[in-house]
């Protein structure tokens, strides 16, 4: 429990098992605001909600039943128990073509991507009762993604990428674009424009080392040129890296929903760069035997329209 990322899953397993903040911090021996700060450190570095109300009844949202799953998966001995339904508030979807009795769909993501199209797999189940859909939140590169796919373990299998790797064949889906934060009160965040000559003088705050976001996110820092003295913080506690920010310790790179998130803080401003960073792109690829699998393909181009 000494990792802040653990810590943080073992509040969420306790809160989706105990139904309630009150009962979680009675159960883990905790407050009721230590709780419901963990829960808010998770959910933005997931990038989606996990509970509908944390502060009173918790009920999981659709994308924190699939995150309990995925948990159950790995057969953790604190995974939460929770029965998936489908959302009946979602849109319509197309239904896919001759689906088997229960036929089971594995999907592969980075857990941000899943948040990007949490509401179109509900939709998609919704559409689809026969159809079961898995989520793996583990696959962050293009490694990650040809093993799960090569393996079985993934039909569907999302990624980072700065370019198009030569395996797994993959499609291009979208880029997000990479920014740099610092406090409101940091001089880098009052300048008119930021050079790398600024930046090597300035300590970096990143997520922990195995952390697939950091990587993908030194990597397209190194491509652009973009070198710092230090790291002054490493932590998948996001609310600790709000903190040290705000403090004016560094400055932390971020894309995606968490970079969405940082830009609508307050105290926390993006810097003016005077050179361009690399975008993150965010690739899709599928096994080979998916086209043997029209389930799979279906949900493989649902998500990719």
């Amino acid at each position: 429990m000494s990792s802040p990322s653990l810590r943080q899953l073992d509040i969420f397993a306790q809160m989706a098992a105990a139904g309630s903040v009150a009962r979680c911090a009675e159960d883990m021996g905790l407050t009721p605001a230590q709780v419901l700060d963990g829960i808010a450190a998770l959910e933005m570095r997931l990038g989606y909600r996990l509970f509908d109300d944390s502060g009173g009844a918790a009920q999981l949202t659709p994308a924190g039943r699939k995150t309990a799953q995925a948990m159950m998966q790995l057969g953790g001995d604190d995974a939460p128990t929770v029965v998936d339904a489908p959302d009946a508030d979602m849109p319509p979807a197309q239904a896919a073509p001759s689906a088997s009795p229960r036929d089971a769909i594995m999907l592969a993501a980075p857990a941000p991507i899943f948040g990007h199209f949490q509401d179109a797999l509900a939709a998609f189940e919704a559409a689809n009762d026969d159809i079961a859909i898995s989520i793996d939140l583990h696959v962050h590169s293009a490694d990650d993604a040809a093993a799960a796919l090569a393996v079985g373990r993934a039909d569907i299998a999302y990624f980072y990428a700065l370019e198009a790797p030569a395996s797994p064949p993959s499609r291009y889906g979208w880029s997000e674009p990479l920014n740099l934060y610092a406090g409101s009160g940091h001089p880098l965040a009052r300048a008119d424009m930021v050079g790398r000559s600024d930046l090597a003088a300035t300590p970096l705050l990143a997520m922990e080392r195995h952390n697939g976001m950091r990587i993908i996110a030194e990597a397209a820092l190194a491509r652009g040129r973009a070198s710092f003295p230090m790291t002054a913080l490493e932590s998948d506690n996001m609310l600790e890296i709000v903190e040290a920010l705000r403090d004016g310790v560094g400055c932390f790179a971020a894309f995606g929903p968490l970079a969405r998130d940082l830009g609508r803080m307050s105290g926390i401003r993006r810097l003016a760069l005077d050179m361009p960073l690399p975008a993150i792109e965010i690739r899709q690829a599928t096994a080979p035997h998916v086209e043997n699998k029209p389930a799979a393909q279906a949900l493989a181009d649902y998500l990719f329209l």
